[in-house]
């Protein structure tokens, strides 16, 4: 049998693994085939393995992100082309290029994980159910905050509905990625021909299925209060119309209208639902919001944009309580604090990217890291702004904040978002499954009001109790518990993955160490 040349060889395992990384997609919602990830990994740690090359294997590595990434968040080609402006063969390139810088993370995943077993002289046993999960972990870490973070589609996200999703509220989203890389080690040593090692594999994953299957059983928070009334608008207002200033007064009327159609405990817009200054509005305009709120009593959340000066600006969240006055300012406030890169900043020496498109950017004032919640009735409600859901450890972080000082502690998770940028594409269902893993992890409801989708209602076992069709003008009105308590994600946050994926290194080190120790006396 004539053996391939170590060129085409690896070349031939790039290609391999650009498409089985481009097929994990459809592991992730709409279509939530979380098996397809274990799989995909399993064949992606079962190339980087062939290779001894640290090179070679970052090839691989390169080769499986960028098929990672490109499929599924290819739907930035729409913000730049359809809304931004920008030249389509630009946009293309745009998005491969960000893939690309998204897929160094996985090469440096393959490099480190075979540069760290060939020094420890490492049996590929131990590699596969220690080293390359940790790894797999702390790269996707590394993901989630270098460059300020970029953490679509970690691989946790794909178990929202999976055994796997019990362990969301005790090591998160990252913590549950090292749990499908470990199942995808014990995949690859399955296939090893030495049967104690087939066994000890799936006992290992079955364990860990089990486990994770028993944690969802486990109560880590209370109910708090009493159910409130929310109704969550749903504008659908077309991306290309929301800044033009020929629709600002039409938009303007369609939220009042909706807003002031039937009263709620809490109703809520979703973000920059009003795309101008307060000052900007008619005179009257706010205050005939607060008179519905006061005789209604009705709390209000309305995205809006919030000038401070003329140089700084906030993408916020006001409130307006029944208790307020009608006139003489907002007693509530909520800033954005995790702004997008080239959305709501301009990252330094990119400012030439920007002026290609038409898209109204600017440079965003940060809100503090740590903010207070909005009472409604027995409930204290926690916004967050559309991106900001991506970054579980900083909500987490806010409830313990909250606990620590003996202030009134979140018991509802709020996002408001405005995803048309992205069209119809399954930007949509993978935010709102982020939204379902923030849920998980933190015991608490999520709500989201969005201006195409996806409204939706999500409970504190991360499940998804009402949603509206996403692409229609509609208010989702539900009833919904608030929850108080910590899990140890809220205590802990990453701490934990991060620590216990260093913690298998250190066994891999010892594991190593005792194999050669048996080759030396053998």
């Amino acid at each position: 049998m004539t053996r391939l040349n170590p060129r085409y060889s690896v070349l031939l395992d790039s290609l391999i693994a650009l498409c089985v990384g481009g097929l994990t997609v459809f592991a992730f919602a709409p279509f939530g085939y979380w098996p397809i990830q274990l799989i995909t990994l399993a064949i992606f740690f079962h190339l980087v393995q062939r290779h001894t090359s640290v090179r070679k294997s970052a090839l691989i590595g390169l080769a499986f992100g960028f098929g990672w990434s490109l499929s599924c968040v290819h739907w930035l080609y729409i913000s730049m082309h359809r809304y931004g402006g920008l030249a389509s063969w630009m946009a293309v390139v745009a998005v491969m290029l960000f893939s690309l810088v998204l897929a160094l993370f996985p090469a440096l995943f393959a490099a480190l994980s075979i540069r760290l077993q060939r020094r420890w002289y490492s049996p590929q046993t131990v590699s596969l159910l220690l080293i390359l999960p940790s790894m797999w972990t702390l790269c996707e870490w590394l993901r989630g905050w270098v460059l300020t973070g970029f953490p679509w589609v970690a691989s946790g996200y794909a178990h929202t509905a999976s055994p796997l999703a019990g362990f969301a509220p005790v090591i998160g989203v990252f913590g549950l990625g090292w749990c499908a890389a470990l199942l995808a080690g014990c995949l690859t040593v399955s296939l090893n021909r030495r049967a104690q090692f087939r066994f000890g594999a799936l006992i290992v994953g079955m364990m860990l299925l089990i486990t994770g299957t028993g944690l969802t059983y486990v109560q880590w928070t209370t109910p708090n209060g009493h159910p409130i009334s929310v109704r969550l608008l749903q504008g659908n207002v077309p991306q290309e119309m929301k800044f033009s200033r020929s629709k600002i007064g039409e938009m303007l009327k369609q939220y009042q209208e909706m807003i002031m159609a039937q009263p709620a405990d809490l109703v809520a817009t979703p973000e920059t639902a009003i795309p101008i200054f307060p000052e900007r509005l008619p005179a009257d305009y706010l205050p005939q919001l607060a008179t519905f709120s006061k005789s209604t009593n009705t709390h209000l959340l309305i995205g809006i944009p919030v000038l401070d000066t003329p140089e700084a600006y906030s993408n916020s969240v006001i409130g307006i309580a029944p208790n307020a006055p009608v006139s003489g300012g907002t007693p509530y406030r909520y800033d954005k604090h995790h702004l997008v890169p080239f959305g709501e900043f301009v990252p330094t020496g990119f400012r030439w990217f920007v002026n290609l498109m038409h898209i109204p950017l600017g440079d965003f004032s940060r809100g503090n890291a740590v903010q207070a919640t909005f009472k409604v009735k027995d409930q204290n409600v926690l916004p967050n702004i559309c991106y900001e859901d991506l970054f579980g450890e900083e909500i987490a972080d806010q409830i313990a904040a909250a606990q620590d000082a003996k202030q009134p502690e979140p018991t509802i998770l709020l996002n408001l978002s405005n995803i048309a940028w992205f069209g119809d594409s399954v930007a949509l269902p993978q935010h709102l499954q982020i939204s379902q893993m923030r849920s998980l992890e933190t015991g608490r409801p999520m709500l989201r009001s969005t201006n195409t989708g996806a409204t939706a209602v999500i409970n504190h076992r991360g499940k998804i109790i009402a949603q509206l069709t996403p692409y229609t003008r509609d208010t989702l009105a539900a009833s919904v518990q608030g929850y108080k308590g910590a899990t140890p994600y809220i205590r802990w946050g990453n701490i934990l993955p991060v620590a216990w994926s260093m913690l298998c290194l250190i066994a891999a080190i010892f594991l190593a160490r005792r194999f050669r120790s048996t080759l030396r006396w053998s």
